[in-house]
């Protein structure tokens, strides 16, 4: 609400319009005529224009906010290319499992039982057995949803044929995904729940690959997204999503149609093109077979160049983030260092003896050769951290086996303004409150903690009623 002092400003506006020296009805009239007009007209309008003054830097905050978490969560570490077995747990209709490749194709899918009320553990684990052990799987990844701890406990008491890392994986917006025109075109002949398993399993090898193809807004992660100026929100979280896809890069040869429309340069109607005749043709084996695409022109080409890449091309710029305006001055470095382009790739100490003075020219600057010669030691390597299992405890499955002062592992799921949500490995969320997050004053959260992170909590209080817990990271070793 806001308040104003009534009384003080009428008597302002009255010192400004009823003149010394009139008489007093003159004077009784004006000030009535201003008494009016400032309730009836001149509040309602400074009303408005403060509340709409503040609802935009709220609104901008919040924005901000929740760009800030979007990218955190795009940006957080992939699996990479191994084999996938991704579980959608239930109770009642099962848990809908479907086993991915390292590209994230569906080779299977089937239902098991092991949680209430079938309690099927032998059959349930005969079946895991058998996939992991037929299609070589490295990993297995749990929707954090229903029944998901239930499951995650049942499989870590099975006896697999095979070391497999075992992941928890955020499962917002999975059900969104399954009923989308994205998901219908994927696979149009698997019903919503296979699907939502191969979302929760793909979110694992690439979280950025499989997030882009979902609203932002339902991820799950911010604070009142839905309540702020939405062509805002849009714009900004456009930014983000563009921003990371350029950042990490994209795999020309395995990347989604809307993978690709997010790289600069590149729209949707380009992005399908390209898959078109991704399909017709084969793999690309260069940057420069993709003027062959149709309506791929020389500025669209030279905007998205540098973000594709081509693992395994015979130019190893190509898996680069190297313009191929610049392959002619890689080129002339090898050449005056008595290498290969490829050698130059492979040989650090090569790369660090090169006087990048001499390059120096009206065109190309230093900050220029310093990234190039960055990206030669890098080549094709992705920027984002590697993904880690959180150990939960396993002494803890319900609210009810919590105690105040307990020290536990968990993992961030949502960050707002007034603090952290930390996932335990159950069913309720422990919140941090900012006072809570550090010793020093922090005026963001994301000062400290970030999406994705493991952190050590104590429990500071309970509210078994409400299923609301206190968590703490002040004094606990992280």
């Amino acid at each position: 609400s806001i308040t104003i002092d009534d009384d003080e400003m009428i008597d302002r506006l009255s010192r400004m319009f009823v003149r010394s020296g009139a008489s007093e009805e003159c004077a009784s009239l004006v000030r009535g005529a201003v008494k009016d007009g400032y309730r009836r007209l001149m509040r309602p309008s400074i009303e408005n224009e403060v509340a709409a003054a503040t609802k935009e830097k709220s609104d901008d905050a919040a924005i901000q906010m929740f760009a800030d978490n979007v990218r955190q969560l795009l940006m957080a570490a992939p699996l990479g290319r191994k084999r996938v077995l991704a579980i959608d747990p239930g109770f009642r209709t099962g848990c809908k499992l479907v086993v991915l490749d390292e590209q994230g194709n569906l080779l299977q899918h089937d239902v098991i039982y092991p949680t209430p009320p079938a309690n099927d553990f032998v059959g349930a684990a005969d079946a895991l057995c058998f996939y992991v052990d037929r299609y070589r799987i490295d990993a297995i990844a749990i929707g954090n949803g229903t029944a998901g701890r239930e499951t995650e406990r049942f499989i870590r008491d099975v006896m697999l044929p095979r070391k497999v890392q075992l992941f928890m994986v955020n499962e917002n917006g999975a059900s969104v995904y399954s009923a989308s025109e994205v998901a219908r075109e994927e696979f149009p002949n698997e019903d919503v729940t296979v699907r939502g398993a191969v979302s929760i399993g793909r979110r694992l090898i690439d979280p950025l690959a499989e997030l882009v193809k979902i609203d932002p807004k339902a991820i799950g992660v911010g604070q009142y997204q839905h309540a702020v100026n939405q062509t805002k929100l849009k714009d900004s979280l456009d930014y983000v999503v563009e921003s990371c896809v350029n950042t990490v890069g994209v795999n020309v040869n395995t990347a989604s149609r809307q993978l690709l429309s997010y790289v600069s340069g590149i729209g949707p109607s380009l992005a399908a093109n390209i898959v078109k005749y991704r399909a017709e043709n084969g793999d690309f084996t260069s940057r420069d077979q993709l003027l062959q695409v149709p309506r791929m022109g020389e500025k669209a080409f030279q905007q998205c160049a540098g973000f594709l890449r081509i693992p395994g091309a015979p130019n190893p710029l190509d898996n680069t983030g190297v313009h191929p305006e610049r392959y002619e001055l890689v080129e002339q470095i090898a050449f005056d260092a008595k290498a290969d382009v490829a050698r130059l790739a492979r040989d650090r100490n090569l790369l660090h003896s090169i006087e990048l003075d001499r390059y120096v020219t009206k065109e190309v600057g230093l900050p220029t050769l310093t990234d190039i010669i960055l990206e030669l030691e890098k080549p094709g390597r992705d920027p984002r951290e590697t993904v880690e299992e959180t150990p939960y405890d396993d002494s803890v499955r319900t609210i009810d086996d919590l105690h105040i002062g307990q020290e536990l592992t968990g993992k961030v799921n949502n960050i707002t303004a007034f603090g952290v949500f930390v996932d335990l490995g159950m069913k309720e969320n422990g919140l941090i409150h900012i006072s809570q997050l550090s010793e020093r004053f922090i005026s963001s959260p994301s000062e400290v903690v970030s999406i994705g992170q493991n952190v050590r909590v104590r429990v500071m209080d309970i509210d078994t009623s409400r299923g609301r817990i206190a968590l703490t990271m002040k004094g606990v070793a992280q």
